[in-house]
């Protein structure tokens, strides 16, 4: 893995493969360090999540919660 740093003083950016690399699919980034530093310290709230899980899953994994919660209740009970 290379990895660099650089600051462009045009559009165009000429980059030299590695011989090594010729042949394989090799995956390219380009972002600005500012980006990232941004994007990490950004806090994530409930409505950054909303509408990334199917009603179907969701009341799947409601299910699960809930036998869960019984297995454990029951299994207290039990011991007492």
């Amino acid at each position: 893995m290379i990895k660099t740093f650089i600051t462009p003083k045009e559009k165009k950016c000429l980059i030299e493969i590695p011989s090594n690399y010729i042949g394989k699919e090799l995956e390219i980034l380009i972002y600005a360090k500012d980006e990232l530093t941004l994007e990490r310290n950004r806090t994530k709230s409930m409505s950054d999540f909303q509408g990334i899980l199917s009603d179907e899953t969701s009341n799947a994994m409601h299910q699960e919660v809930k036998e869960l919660r019984n297995s454990w209740d029951e299994r207290l009970e039990n011991q007492f």
